[in-house]
């Protein structure tokens, strides 16, 4: 004998992009460059079950929708078009929606109004869950986020025995590929501001931390965002240690006073954590 077990379908990367024409500050146009993958979950068991499909919304027509909500909403924040969209999706028999959106910078050139430059330095991260009874939750980030110190980090004090080769360290250089996600309090933010404090608390935890070690700078910078983002009460962390090694020049007669490195690609270590606010609320379904 068998059951069904947790199940869901949905449309994965909808690469969507919006022009909101006029709509800046200035009167110039507004990109909104999104990648947008659709989850839904509820009352699907007959179509598993005996290839039943009049409880499953097709996967194409979630993707119309993600095209028609782009062109009502216009110039919104990622959570409000994943929420919207949430709320679209949780009717009748889907009873859950979990809509992930990944949205990518574009910064105007110079004053022209219509020239842009895409914005590399990091994607911005969205995932909404919408259950019907146990409504919103939102978890937003960032990926991508390369940062580095040139000093200011040291690494030692660690354990050795017959395996350890790695030397103690006094001055290193630190760098990193952030990978944040923050869980909301609520669904009712100011999501354009939060995001903002959320992403310079972040930077000034990881440039003005003197580091003794990576997992210390996690630390930092997940209650930097918590400080300084009264609506966010969890932090969570991945941070590979982007691993520079000084160059030995001394065969070619010459110094090496801490200014060439060799950047190693792999291995590395990876650090993950969390931060939480003393009255962090359980999660529920929002890390789903």
């Amino acid at each position: 004998m068998t059951r069904l077990g947790p199940n869901r379908y949905g449309k994965a990367e909808v690469r969507v992009v919006s022009i909101a024409r006029g709509t800046a500050p200035d009167g110039g146009d507004v990109i909104r460059d999104r990648c947008v993958s659709t989850s839904l979950s509820g009352d699907l068991a007959a179509a598993h079950r005996d290839g039943d499909n009049a409880n499953v919304l097709a996967t194409d027509t979630q993707k119309n929708v993600v095209n028609v909500l782009a062109k009502r909403l216009g110039d919104v924040e990622p959570e409000a078009f994943a929420l919207a969209l949430a709320r679209h999706f949780v009717a009748g028999p889907i009873t859950r929606a979990r809509v992930a959106v990944d949205e990518y910078g574009w910064t105007r050139i110079g004053t022209h109004d219509h020239s842009f430059h895409r914005s590399g330095d990091l994607t911005r991260t969205t995932v909404v869950v919408l259950d019907a009874d146990a409504g919103p939750s939102v978890v937003s980030g960032v990926e991508d986020l390369v940062v580095l110190n040139t000093t200011d980090s040291e690494f030692h004090g660690f354990p050795r025995d017959e395996y350890t080769t790695l030397a103690e360290t006094h001055d290193r250089i630190l760098a990193t590929r952030v990978s944040a996600r923050w869980r909301y309090r609520s669904a009712e933010v100011d999501w354009s501001g939060a995001f903002g404090l959320a992403r310079r608390a972040l930077l000034d935890a990881f440039a003005g931390t003197y580091s003794y070690s990576l997992q210390q700078t996690l630390y930092a910078m997940g209650a930097a965002i918590i400080e300084a983002v009264p609506d966010i009460c969890e932090v969570r962390l991945a941070l590979p240690n982007k691993h520079h090694f000084l160059v030995d020049l001394a065969p070619f007669g010459e110094t090496n006073d801490n200014e060439v490195y060799y950047a190693a690609d792999r291995p590395y270590g990876l650090i993950e954590g969390t931060v939480l606010a003393d009255d962090a609320s359980d999660p529920g379904l929002a890390w789903s």
